[in-house]
């Protein structure tokens, strides 16, 4: 039994004989105490509460902290109404609610002296200050939550500096996998390099009221691969990932040069990415000469999504951004929107909707470019299968579905080992040329979850499914809906309240 259970199961003790305690002073049988949800029916009949309070705990997860709040209420009761009490309230409840109970110095008030207790002006701040941030703090973790852009991976959809409101109620709310953390900070206390949660408690995936990730939404999600990552963003971080590293070298050269680096995160602590979800569960999807494919079908581009081509100039023709402008196509350097190849040869980002209105003059050619193959594309294949997939020219591969069940190959593991020992949480083990799942021979695998293939609207500058693999339902944050705020060198006022699409 872990730590985290043994906590939860002392407190739990230490609050009902606490409860029992208090009860009898309150003069209700001590017995009803012990009866779970009863207990806090009890309380709020003898503090003459409305009876929906009762009701209101049955909310998820919210519903916790209005049996808290219940709990304060029936401390003030034993004319309790210290900030520090109520504190002791609701972090140490195994000690103090003991006390109350079997103190001979303490008693049951009644309601008449909380009728007649009135607040000072600074508990008034206080008490209104505690509501805020728990509020706040529910409505951001499962109605909605600020996210800002911050790299061109999904331009010029979406822009660097780009603020937007992310709706988690879309496909549902997802319930913390480790509840207990500071309000309004990610995974990381700024200024401190100190974790912002506690782990002694972790709560497994529950999402309530779900709805479905759908092709073509922009998806806030927690980066799959940040499960192990080594702690040193200069030279690491997303780009450059824990996996990457061992993959260049070793899993022991790694922790040799790393091991003090290196941490683990939750599901819901790993950095949040967005990128556009290109294919779900059961989808077979493929990518040919840079065009997206899924399930044999070719996919329609985004207006404002962009690749890469190559335009062939005239000699003496030097191409800038404002040259480019005068053509239709606004670049940025900054974002490698523009790299010149030779003397009259450069690359240039393009979205869609320029190409479709490009008139180039003569002597102006515009090409496809086209990535070539490369050895650290998901799913890692090694030399000797063959595969010669790159960013341009990747695929076929098939999305895991929820209840879908594979036959154990060599290629399957491949493919899907990591859905099957790092998502789902079995063992995985090939001996003799056998499988094993959590010790037992297998030949086949279900799923127990829908997966779903992100990749980001600036195609060839992205780091998105082609390079680390699936995005498992339990990573899913929310759904990108609106940009509230835009700024590069002042307010963008046209992208303002916009929806995004």
């Amino acid at each position: 039994m872990s730590i985290g259970w043994i906590i939860f199961i002392i407190g739990t003790l230490g609050w009902h004989i606490g409860m029992y305690g208090m009860f009898k002073k309150a003069g209700i049988e001590g017995w009803k105490a012990l009866v779970p949800f009863y207990n806090t029916w009890c309380m709020v009949e003898k503090m003459e509460l409305k009876k929906y309070w009762f009701f209101l705990q049955f909310i998820p997860v919210a519903g916790q902290f209005i049996t808290i709040w219940i709990c304060i209420k029936f401390v003030e009761h034993f004319g309790r109404f210290g900030f520090w009490h109520h504190a002791a309230a609701v972090f140490f409840p195994l000690f103090y609610f003991p006390y109350l109970g079997y103190s001979k110095s303490e008693r049951y008030a009644g309601i008449a002296v909380v009728k007649n207790y009135k607040k000072s002006g600074a508990r008034e701040w206080i008490d209104a200050a505690a509501f805020a941030i728990v509020a706040a703090t529910l409505i951001r973790t499962f109605v909605f939550e600020a996210y800002t852009i911050p790299t061109p991976s999904m331009e010029k959809t979406l822009l660097v500096n780009d603020f937007l409101f992310v709706s988690k109620s879309t496909y549902g709310p997802r319930i913390p996998n480790t509840p207990i953390a500071m309000p309004f900070v990610h995974h990381t206390i700024p200024g401190l390099n100190v974790k912002s949660y506690v782990e002694w408690i972790h709560i497994p995936y529950t999402r309530w009221f779900t709805g479905p990730v759908k092709r073509n939404d922009a998806v806030v999600f927690n980066f799959p691969v940040n499960d192990t990552l080594i702690n040193d963003e200069v030279n690491f971080g997303s780009r450059v990932t824990y996996y990457d590293e061992v993959r260049r070298t070793s899993r022991d050269r790694v922790w040799q040069d790393y091991g003090d680096l290196i941490i683990t995160r939750p599901v819901d602590k790993r950095e949040n990415f967005i990128k556009r979800c290109v294919g779900i569960g059961g989808d077979t999807i493929q990518i040919i000469n840079g065009k997206l494919h899924v399930n044999g079908k070719p996919e329609d581009f985004f207006p404002q999504s962009e690749r890469y081509y190559l335009l062939q100039v005239p000699e003496g023709v030097y191409l800038d951004e404002e040259k480019l402008a005068e053509l239709g196509i606004n670049v940025r350097v900054s974002q490698e929107d523009l790299r010149q190849v030779n003397n009259t040869l450069y690359q240039v980002n393009i979205t869609n909707e320029e190409k479709k209105n490009l008139k180039l003059p003569p002597g102006y050619i515009l090409t496809d470019y086209i990535f070539d193959h490369r050895n650290d594309l998901f799913p890692y294949y090694d030399d000797s299968t063959g595969k010669t997939w790159s960013a341009d020219n990747f695929g076929p591969l098939w999305i895991p579905k929820k209840n879908a069940t594979i036959q154990l190959t060599r290629d399957h593991i491949i493919r899907y080992g990591r859905c099957i020992r790092v998502y789902e949480g079995n063992t995985l083990e090939e001996r003799g040329g056998k499988y094993f799942i959590n010790g037992v021979e297998a030949g086949s695998y279900t799923f127990k979850m829908d997966y779903y293939w992100l990749m980001g609207d600036n195609r060839h500058n992205s780091l998105d499914s082609r390079y680390w693999g699936f995005v498992p339902e339990d990573h899913v944050v929310g759904k990108a809906s609106l940009i509230w705020f835009s700024y590069e060198n002042g307010p963008r006022w046209k992208r303002l309240f916009r929806w995004i699409k």
